[in-house]
């Protein structure tokens, strides 16, 4: 039975025009002669030159003086190294200085694809029928970098999505380390990236059992300075350094518009990226909620299952997952607690379904297969597109399916509310293909979604095109589950 899908005319394309002002150094020697430069200038002249570049950049950010300030602040031990107090550089000097180490980087110019739906904290001020949503989106740039980026719409009572203004700026976030780490839990991480104890035990023997970042990467630093170490003793306590710093909490300015928050990587971890981030709105034991989304952090070489979780959309904590189940892509929370533990998806070899329950929400091990590719459509891998949708007939999870070509196709699944390993209805047939219109993109002939809603007694399904462009289709809930159950 083929379910009737309802696709709405709107796109999200990429706009070149969302730039985000970016710290950039040459290298230190590089460096240095830029300084030798600018400090040859008089008064008159670095007046200029910084009026110049105020008059050019002031208007495309917000409070870019400051930005100038911080990046020159970032190399103040190459100037020291100079012989030069920083202290006795003027403002002016400063800011010309720092504009030098700051370069514009344009987050979506490439793609604006993988998109995430969750309902917003406030409902206020709403006609009947109607739900304010906060969409995610994955946005990539030159370099295949990509970032974090937000929308917020009102789905009306016909379920056609109202996007509000988007702000004028991009706003950077402030990076703060988590203050203390868990002895113990830290070893077991290592042990889980399969570094060797022989590499690491001399450092985290000196550690008390709660520790501060600077307090690890001082004693990590020291030691690489300290002796002579073989190769893999060098790449050992490097890892120790990229998994220290893929802890962090960020905090956004309170005068920004949603619309202007970027999540951009941070950490070594990340450092080609942040991929496919699946929100979720959780409830917690006392009915509180909190925002939980998990992603892929890419360094180049390396994935990292990571975790975000916020409360307000200012502050975020970005934290690693662990376990033998945290492995892989695809990784997504359910929005409550399945009899007293946390539950999660995942897609462990690549290929099938998993289920994983836990105590704690970082935390995942022995994973359980729950489904299998079963259909031609599917027969290369299934996964999930976002985190499970409760309704009295079942969790819903939408899926998607690689097939010949590999063409990526949306599906949907129901299992079981009390035991979600039980599947009890999945469609035969694709819910959603790529049209002649979708296939190209940057990766041609993809639909792919990481997170739904429930409005209306419908299912709001955003996904991307072809790894380019997003938009969003409308499925009745009740044409759904006569396919699913048939």
């Amino acid at each position: 039975m083929r379910v009737t899908i309802q696709r709405k005319n709107i796109s999200f394309v990429p706009d070149s025009s969302r730039v985000v002002a970016r710290f950039f150094m040459n290298g230190d020697v590089r460096t240095r002669n830029l300084l030798s430069r600018i400090f040859l200038m008089n008064e008159a002249q670095v007046s200029q030159a910084l009026e110049q570049t105020l008059r050019e950049f002031a208007s495309r950010h917000r409070n870019i003086s400051r930005l100038f300030y911080k990046h020159c602040n970032n190399i103040r031990g190459i100037i020291e190294g100079m012989d030069i107090k920083f202290d006795s550089l003027s403002d002016e000097q400063k800011m010309l200085i720092g504009s030098y180490c700051t370069m514009e980087y344009s987050l979506e110019s490439a793609a604006f694809f993988n998109p995430s739906m969750i309902e917003d904290f406030d409902q206020t001020y709403l006609a009947k029928g109607e739900k304010r949503v906060i969409i995610s989106f994955r946005a990539t740039g030159e370099g295949h970098i990509s970032s974090l980026v937000f929308r917020r719409a009102i789905l009306d009572a016909e379920n056609n999505l109202h996007l509000t203004k988007i702000g004028e700026y991009v706003d950077n976030a402030e990076i703060t380390h988590k203050q203390l780490y868990n002895k113990q839990r830290f070893i077991k991480r290592l042990q889980g990236m399969q570094i060797s104890e022989q590499y690491t035990k001399s450092i985290m023997d000196k550690l008390p059992d709660r520790f501060e970042y600077y307090v690890l990467k001082k004693a990590i630093s020291d030691f690489l300075n300290s002796q002579e170490i073989s190769i893999s003793q060098k790449h050992a306590l490097e890892e120790m350094t990229w998994l220290v710093d893929s802890f962090y909490d960020i905090q956004f300015h309170k005068d920004s518009d949603l619309t202007e928050r970027v999540i951009f990587p941070l950490s070594e971890s990340e450092s080609n990226g942040i991929e496919d981030a699946r929100f979720v709105r959780f409830a917690e034991d006392d009915q509180s909620t909190k925002i939980y989304a998990t992603y892929t952090a890419y360094n180049g070489h390396t994935i990292l299952p990571k975790l975000i979780s916020t409360e307000d959309f200012y502050t975020f904590r970005i934290m690693p997952l662990h376990g033998n189940g945290a492995q892989g892509k695809n990784l997504a929370l359910f929005p409550q607690k399945i009899k007293g533990k946390y539950a999660m998806l995942s897609r462990i070899d690549g290929v099938n379904n998993y289920l994983m329950y836990s105590d704690r929400v970082t935390l995942w091990n022995n994973p359980q297969r729950i489904q299998e590719p079963k259909y031609t459509w599917e027969f290369t891998q299934i996964g999930n597109c976002g985190s499970p949708l409760w309704t009295k007939k079942g969790w819903l999870i939408i899926t998607h399916g690689v097939g010949p070509m590999r063409r990526y196709s949306i599906g949907a699944s129901l299992f079981d509310l009390d035991d979600p390993s039980l599947e009890i209805g999945r469609l035969q047939e694709p819910l959603l293909i790529p049209l002649e219109k979708e296939r190209n993109g940057y990766v041609p002939n993809v639909v792919y979604s990481c997170g739904s809603l429930i409005h209306n007694d419908s299912l709001i399904l955003p996904y991307a095109v072809s790894d380019y462009s997003s938009t969003y289709a409308v499925i009745d809930l009740e044409e759904l589950f006569t396919a699913l159950l048939s």
